[in-house]
């Protein structure tokens, strides 16, 4: 699926399972088949950490395909004691560390999708 923020256009992978959800990008990298992962939650306040992941990500809240928070550059992490990043949404966008900032990706952006 193609999800456009502006003029940006980003190949996602959906995640929508449980064991997906908490998985996330732990231990993945993006490639030609996707540069986004689109987390399908339910409404309301979601928190998400940075454990096994390879890269720093941004993450993205969206609530009625409104940005509603954003978390830019997140680090890394190893340990089971890592950072929390809430955010309020029914969608969860993690793009790679400092997308937003070089796309001028802000809050109040709206979501586009392409099926």
């Amino acid at each position: 699926m193609i999800l456009s923020i502006n003029s940006q256009k980003f190949k996602v992978r959906i995640v929508s399972s449980p064991k997906d959800i908490k998985n996330g990008m732990m231990k993945k990298k993006f490639n030609d088949e996707f540069n986004g992962m689109l987390f399908l939650m339910s409404d309301g306040t979601h928190s998400f950490w940075m454990k096994n992941c390879i890269i720093p990500l941004d993450i993205i809240y969206i609530k009625d395909n409104k940005i509603t928070k954003i978390h830019n550059n997140c680090p890394p992490c190893e340990t089971d004691d890592c950072d929390n990043y809430p955010g309020t949404g029914n969608l969860v966008l993690e793009l790679r560390g400092g997308t937003c900032k070089d796309s001028d990706i802000s809050v109040g952006d709206s979501i586009k999708f392409e099926w």
